[in-house]
This record gives C-alpha cells, structure tokens and sequence, in this order.
C-alpha cells in the first residue's frame, strides 16, 4: 500500500525528482526516519543544505506514511544534535589560543572586542545556544565559539536539544500539515534566511566603516598634534627675532 503511494505521488509530481530535495527523499526512502536523521547531521555541518527543505519533506513524508511523525521528530533531533557536536568538537580543537592569535592579525578587529565577547558568551552561552538554534546559519555556528570556550557539554546539549527540537517540530508538522504544498514552508524560511542575512551584512558594513573612521581620526591626531607644536615653535621664533 505504501509503495502504491509512493507511486502515485511521484506520478502526480509531488516527489521530489533531484536537488537537493530529491536527495533527501532517496535517504528517507532507503532508512526511513534514521535516513532524516543523517541529512540533518550534514546540513548542520554544510550549512549550504537547507534545513527548510529537509525538515518540511521529513514531514510529508510521515504524512504519506513511509514513516511515523513521532520517528521524523527524534531522528531529525538528534541529526541536530550529533552535528552541532561535530561543531563543538572543531571549536574544542581551535581552541582559545589560536582564536585570539588569529584575531591579532585581522584587520580593525582586536582583542578588547573579542574578550567583550567571550564576556558576553561566559554570561549569556546557554541562550545563545537555544536561540541560535532557530536562526538561520547561526543554526550551526554557534556550536564553534561554544566548543571554543569549552561550555559545559550537559549545559550544551541541554540547549542545542531543545532548540533543535522547536524548530525542527515547527518544519516537520508544517510539511506533515501541508502535504503536497510542503515546499510552501521554504519559500517563506527562504524570506527569513535573506533577513537575517541582509542584517548581519549591514552590521558587518557598520562595523568596518565605524572602525574604517576612528583609525583615520586616530591617525590624523597625532599629526595635527605636531602640525600645532611646528607653529607655536615659529611664532617663538618670531618673538624673539
């Protein structure tokens, strides 16, 4: 009855054929909700893979009933899970030291921001974690400075799990709620990541034009300074002569 379905859809063209999509559906069809559960794992290593379509087709898919909704919820959780560790672990190994040997030699950053973040991270970790969760590619960079700044590995799974769960609950009963129309969800999630995007771009180019003018302030001060001590020197001269 269940490959009947499967037929049946992929001749009303509601299966996805290739891409990314189609990807997904081909480990879905061969493991079932463990095969979910693997696609989550990569998309939070190569963000590139986008959750809102994995998460979405997981859904309609339990709703064709290749696999339970229950089954979809967990494995894709724990993807999640097993793929911000991933990224934790990769923080562990860069370690402190080589972020602040790295921060030393970029350009209009120093080490006074990077010491207000760790700041900010020892005080507000865990809701960065929870919360970054439910943001587009910051779903998986958080892991990195938390891996960095060693944070507790129960306090992150803690958070990363129940993040994760949120928004992967939210995608999966989408695509479940809207079978055949599933890929709705993305082109609203797409709306979201261009957002978030546009605002980290825009802070990005904040950042750098405000650090751009001080240095030239800063550079210009010293030489005004001299500029001043010439003339009062000359006007001396001028006195005495």
């Amino acid at each position: 009855m269940i490959e009947t379905t499967h037929l049946l859809t992929a001749a009303a063209g509601t299966e996805p054929a290739g891409g990314i999509a189609g990807w997904a559906t081909g480990l879905m069809d061969r493991m079932g909700a463990p095969g979910a559960g693997l696609a989550i794992a990569l998309e939070n290593l190569f963000p590139p893979l986008p959750s809102e379509v994995i998460l979405p087709l997981a859904g309609f898919t339990a709703a064709q009933g290749r696999m339970s909704l229950v089954a979809a919820l967990l494995w894709t959780t724990a993807g999640s899970v097993a793929g911000a560790l991933a990224l934790y672990g990769i923080g562990a190994l860069i370690g402190r030291d080589r972020i602040r040997r790295l921060v030393a030699r970029l350009p209009l950053v120093k080490l006074a921001d990077l010491d207000r973040t760790e700041a900010w991270f020892a005080r507000h970790g865990a809701k960065a974690v929870f919360f970054g969760r439910m943001i587009p590619i910051f779903r998986s960079l958080i892991s990195v400075p938390a891996g960095v700044e060693r944070m507790r590995m129960g306090t992150f799974l803690l958070y990363t799990a129940l993040g994760s769960l949120l928004w992967n609950t939210a995608f999966v009963l989408a695509g479940y709620g809207l079978g055949d129309n599933w890929r709705t969800v993305e082109q609203y999630v797409g709306i979201y990541s261009k957002l978030v995007v546009a605002l980290v771009a825009a802070g990005a180019l904040a950042f750098v034009a405000v650090r751009i003018v001080r240095s030239r302030r800063a550079g210009k001060e010293p030489g005004a300074h001299r500029a001043e001590k010439q003339g009062m020197r000359e006007l001396e001269r001028d006195r005495i002569f």
